[in-house]
């Protein structure tokens, strides 16, 4: 049985090095393929806030520009566009984008480049995609948040909970729609917040003086529909203890976009979209160590270093499913062995499962201290 696997193993080397690393749904776009953020782009159209062309074709490349982010604001928000239709004060919006900016500004995500120009056709800016999506997220109300400098603001907060992950793009550089489409998914996995008024406004002899600087909240949830994104507890211990952070995603779609980790067909660490009980896709995790040919103990452990070899738990699968025999401690009692597979190494009944044109991919999780081998 053990034979028949490495065969077939080897007889898929081929394929998975040509990069289909992704097991999708079949929403894929005939351009989309794995250098771009399939995860994002699959999502983003199963949930209707991205979709593709009448080619089908997504246009991953593309820039994006105001009149066309006013479009996927308003779609993530779900603002029913018909209630804003000629409402725009801008002279320079076209038809098919008036009423999408009209929702946009209506809602405070958005404002013109003067009293009544909007720049709609001009290139949208990671900085610009950014602070339109944080004020989603409930950040920015106060003309007080944005300090001398809007972008530095946008991209101090917007660093703070991780929402540039995977978007390869300068925040002043033209986003295009595939980092685009990574930065809206990164907001749909973001706690909502709503600001304290308190820290800013004081009361005194019936006068008003606002000074000081806005304290955000995360808004938080005992409800069942706060766990299908993100379990992330509450930090309180006061009013809302026991309570979870509201994900955008959470808010918008009430539980019925969920995500769940778990491991793909090939045992690699992955997560797994469903929306309205149906699946979107299964999507792992980049490899921090990919090898394509035998894989020692010594090679292995000089890729994971010390602590993770000695302390971690290790986990390995070979096609999906476990190598029970292999374990925590293996690797680092056989760490200087540079000749056999570092499966067979450590049991000597076992087969080697590592050799030329097989793929092994390597995950170092180091918040829960687990190492997986995916060969």
């Amino acid at each position: 049985m053990r034979n028949l696997k490495r065969a077939l193993s080897l007889a898929l080397a081929s394929v998975m090095v040509m990069g289909l690393m992704v097991v999708g749904s079949g929403a894929s776009y005939v351009d989309v393929s794995s250098e771009n953020n399939v995860e994002a782009i699959e999502v983003l159209q199963k949930v209707g806030v991205m979709t593709g062309d009448e080619n089908g074709k997504f246009n991953p490349d593309a820039n994006v520009t105001r009149n066309e982010m006013a479009v996927v604001m308003s779609n993530l928000m779900a603002y029913n566009i018909k209630n804003y239709a000629n409402t725009s004060h801008f002279t320079d919006v076209p038809e098919w984008a008036e009423p999408y900016v009209a929702a946009c500004y209506t809602n405070g995500i958005t404002a013109g480049v003067t009293a009544t120009t909007y720049g709609g056709s001009e290139n949208l800016t990671t900085a610009q995609a950014a602070l339109m999506v944080m004020k989603a997220l409930g950040y920015f109300q106060y003309q007080s948040d944005f300090g001398e400098d809007w972008q530095m603001a946008t991209i101090r907060e917007a660093n703070k909970i991780d929402l540039y992950k995977d978007v390869d793009a300068g925040v002043k550089e033209d986003i295009t729609r595939n980092q685009l489409a990574q930065l809206v998914l990164n907001a749909l996995e973001s706690g909502t917040v709503e600001a304290d008024d308190d820290t800013i406004k004081v009361n005194a002899d019936g006068v008003t003086v606002e000074a000081g600087k806005v304290k955000y909240n995360y808004i938080t949830s005992t409800k069942d529909y706060a766990k299908a994104i993100k379990e992330v507890r509450s930090t309180s211990d006061t009013s809302d203890a026991g309570s979870y952070v509201v994900e955008l995603g959470e808010k918008l779609y009430d539980g019925d976009l969920t995500k769940d980790r778990t491991g793909d067909d090939f045992g690699r660490p992955s997560n797994k979209w469903e929306y309205q009980a149906k699946e979107v896709g299964t999507y792992p995790d980049s490899a921090d160590h990919t090898f394509t040919a035998k894989v020692t103990s010594k090679a292995l452990y000089n890729a994971i270093g010390k602590t993770a070899a000695e302390n971690y738990d290790m986990n390995v699968y070979f096609n999906g499913e476990p190598v029970d025999k292999y374990g925590k401690g293996d690797l680092y009692k056989n760490k200087a062995d540079d000749d056999s597979d570092f499966v067979a190494y450590a049991d000597a009944s076992d087969d080697a499962l590592t050799a030329n044109g097989v793929v092994t991919e390597v995950f170092v999780d180091g918040t829960d201290e687990v190492v997986t081998v995916a060969i």
